[in-house]
């Protein structure tokens, strides 16, 4: 079977030990605290008020929410919808990245993907019938534009950038992104920009999309997402921008899975894009406190514990000096000092231990609380 070969969610997994260790304080799965914006839920009275709002809608999604994305795009990512790109709006930016793989690939064919990589995206592709090449990350997790052309084969069809990085936090310069977009150019190749976190940066350190470049309409295609800006993850919300030519491939394969995304999640989409990017910018400073106060007590454990230099998203990667394996040490903090963390091997870091640390969903209170017990976990686990 084609599941065979895709590796078991382990966010579920880490789930259960979570239920099973009564008042564990999770610094596990990627979400934020704070809910949808007020408009949102206003919204709702108007898909209400319609009653053809109960049958399925437009593919490629309600008027009035792709008329309020094309000017977000031009407002914030630099990015001018005209004949050459097509929008469509997805449920979540997961199904978008499905969406593009489905639509530029043949079985067999390959997708260059960043380690330490998004495990989702490893898992789509392989669902699709193609191969991930993983091409590592430098030191400092940046993309190591050598290393990526080498990696170009005949089978390839795209570049994979994730920008502000899950999970490594790390911020792509517009250096590197631009030298990725135009090897994609010269080699016939899709650039694939899942830009889910482009609201979540640090120290002044600015987000840029690839499809703002030059030049770069015909083979860019950019993912984004509602459910960390807005508070939006169980309403299943997103939107690629993709080259004009794919837009019937996308339709096909749209209309096959899904017909249309949730309308009434549209209208609150509406809502929110109508209140902006400051909703987000405002509670931004909240999670910025938090991040610091993380930051400064991992300092205490330097000598164990290497951090990732992250300036977006938020998460912290670390590496930790153990010869356990990643699993083993993320179930015994679990078990032992109820902290949870996400384990490297599942973003593809077998050989040594990594963790994933999120702290966007948490206040400060909870976040002193469960950065004290990871720190004492590793201090006492980690010898």
């Amino acid at each position: 079977m084609r599941t065979n070969s895709v590796q078991l969610p382990l966010i579920p997994v880490i789930g259960e030990l979570i239920k099973h260790n009564p008042g564990t304080i999770s610094l596990g799965q990627g979400v934020v605290s704070y809910p949808p914006p007020p408009e949102s839920f206003n919204k709702l009275s108007e898909f209400v008020s319609n009653s053809r709002n109960n049958l399925y809608q437009s593919v490629q999604g309600i008027a009035p929410l792709l008329a309020e994305i094309k000017q977000k795009l031009a407002q914030d990512n630099g990015i001018i919808i005209d004949s050459n790109y097509s929008i469509f709006v997805t449920a979540g930016s997961n199904m978008a990245f499905m969406n593009a793989v489905l639509a530029i690939t043949n079985p067999g064919e390959e997708i260059i993907i960043l380690s330490p990589y998004y495990f989702n995206h490893e898992m789509a592709i392989r669902l699709a019938d193609c191969t991930p090449v993983i091409v590592e990350t430098d030191a400092n997790y940046q993309p190591n534009i050598p290393d990526i052309t080498k990696a170009i084969t005949e089978k390839t069809r795209a570049i994979v950038t994730i920008s502000p990085n899950n999970p490594t936090g790390v911020v792509y310069s517009e250096i590197d992104l631009l030298a990725i977009n135009k090897l994609c150019q010269e080699n016939s190749l899709y650039h694939i920009s899942d830009e889910a976190y482009e609201y979540f940066t640090y120290n002044e350190v600015k987000h840029i999309s690839p499809a703002s470049f030059p030049n770069s309409n015909n083979h860019t295609i950019s993912l984004f997402s509602l459910s960390k800006a807005y508070g939006f993850a169980s309403w299943r919300i997103g939107y690629m921008v993709i080259p004009q030519h794919l837009e019937m491939a996308v339709k096909k394969i749209q209309d096959t899975i899904l017909i249309c995304a949730p309308v009434i999640s549209q209208y609150a989409a509406l809502g929110a894009l109508q209140t902006g990017k400051n909703y987000c910018q405002k509670h931004l400073q909240d999670i910025t406190k938090v991040r610091e106060t993380m930051l400064n007590s991992l300092q205490q454990i330097n000598h164990i514990c290497q951090i990732s230099k992250s300036e977006g998203a938020f998460y912290f990667f670390l590496k930790i000096k153990t010869d356990l394996n990643s699993f083993e040490l993320a179930k015994k903090l679990i078990e032992k000092y109820q902290i949870a963390v996400i384990p490297g091997t599942t973003f593809g870091m077998e050989n040594d231990c990594y963790l994933r640390v999120a702290y966007g969903s948490l206040n400060q209170e909870t976040a002193t609380e469960g950065i004290n017990r990871l720190i004492t976990g590793l201090r006492e686990i980690v010898r």
